[in-house]
């Protein structure tokens, strides 16, 4: 019997990218640029932090700001990032979000200031963002801590009836 049910979860398990597709990650369309063209495309604060991974100064994004419904997308290939509904004022400078949309955010570890810390990045152009840290609010725990010259904010059109 064990036998049995072991082929019936195999062939079940295997069929299921063709069965649910939409349920599994779709394909990413990377955007892949000499740093000569990022160059033309980006302001020099933007090649900075997508680039060459920097930083800007905390307190200094327009973005940490901004109250309006939207999205937030990555400044290097326009992927929408984080929903407004996403973010919170974590009192630490820089736009922070407590999610991210799904299957456009990648992770490693950091080791630039000793003691490791996890950068997350664009997936479609792998444009640096940011850190992430558990000690954002529920439900997730998590704070996305953005640069906010690496994202370009959309507003939601309102639409009058």
């Amino acid at each position: 019997m064990k036998k049995r049910k072991f082929i019936k979860f195999l062939t079940f398990g295997l069929s299921l990218p063709f069965v649910f597709p939409q349920a599994f990650a779709k394909e990413i369309k990377k955007v892949v640029k000499p740093n000569s063209e990022w160059k033309k495309i980006l302001t020099n604060e933007q090649y900075y932090i997508l680039r060459e991974e920097g930083t800007e100064r905390s307190f200094t994004s327009f973005l940490n700001d901004e109250k309006r419904e939207g999205e937030y997308l990555c400044a290097g290939c326009k992927t929408p990032l984080f929903n407004s509904k996403m973010k919170y004022d974590s009192g630490t400078g820089w736009p922070s979000f407590f999610e991210h949309h799904p299957n456009v955010i990648a992770t490693k570890l950091d080791f630039k200031l000793v003691l490791p810390r996890t950068e997350y990045h664009c997936v479609v152009c792998e444009g640096h963002h940011g850190h992430v840290f558990n000690d954002g609010p529920q439900p997730t725990g998590k704070r996305y801590c953005n640069n906010g010259t690496s994202l370009t904010f959309l507003p939601k059109v309102k639409v009058i009836s």
